[in-house]
């Protein structure tokens, strides 16, 4: 086969990827995105449709690494190139557990629809979602368009969210000994802000894939966190 045609299959190769990647990110988006509302709403069809969904991202991720391992392997890039696979990988992986998280979520609103009882620190849980949404949207752009610089924006503002996370659970202190009927539903939120606040993680790890992609460097280990925490499931 000649260069110009293996640099043309090769060039398909990381198309096909970035593919994958970007229906990947429009999925837990959604999900994210269902995950919300159905507990907004106390939609326990929508959790089911939102946890339904699930499967189809996990074979993606599947199929993104099965396909960049190869690609390696056949291609055996160099440099940037090789960044490009590993960095897919990387990207899905993170994308995979965003929609964990958002199954999570669902799960636990199908769980406070049960209970007919909503706190008032769902008003917290939506501003923490409305920023990690926001958070994941930016880096999927970084990535698709390798912005290195909006994908530095993303990094930095990563403690804005444990902020947030923070001040819902202040509040949920508060309801749970206003009201001792309002624990168990509280005890959901709190791991509802987890989830939400582990997206904001992985959207921080998948734009330090970015600055790698296009840099060569991971950025410094100064992220701006107070400390990463187990998910809540």
């Amino acid at each position: 086969m000649s260069d110009h045609h293996t640099v043309k299959a090769y060039d398909r190769e990381l198309g096909a990827l970035g593919q994958r990647i970007a229906e990947m990110g429009g999925i837990a988006e959604q999900m994210l995105s269902d995950a919300m509302d159905a507990l907004a709403r106390l939609d326990t069809d929508l959790a089911r449709k939102t946890i339904a969904v699930d499967p189809r991202l996990d074979t993606l991720q599947r199929e993104v690494e099965d396909n960049a391992i190869l690609t390696i392997a056949r291609r055996q890039p160099m440099a940037v190139d090789l960044r490009e696979c590993v960095a897919a990988i990387r990207v899905s992986g993170d994308l995979e557990r965003v929609g964990d998280l958002a199954k999570n979520i669902a799960k636990r609103a199908a769980k406070i629809a049960a209970e007919a009882r909503m706190p008032r620190a769902i008003v917290g849980l939506r501003s923490m979602h409305e920023l990690a949404a926001l958070q994941l949207k930016d880096v999927l752009d970084a990535y698709a368009q390798r912005d290195v610089e909006r994908a530095r924006a993303v990094w930095a503002r990563d403690a804005e969210l444990d902020a947030l996370e923070d001040s819902v659970f202040r509040d949920l202190l508060t309801f749970m000994m206003e009201d001792p009927r309002n624990i168990t539903a509280c005890m959901h939120l709190h791991f509802i802000a987890k989830n939400i606040e582990r997206v904001g993680d992985h959207a921080t790890a998948i734009a330090e894939q970015v600055i790698y992609l296009t840099t060569g460097v991971l950025p410094g280990a100064d992220r701006p966190k107070a400390d990463l925490t187990a998910e809540g499931q």
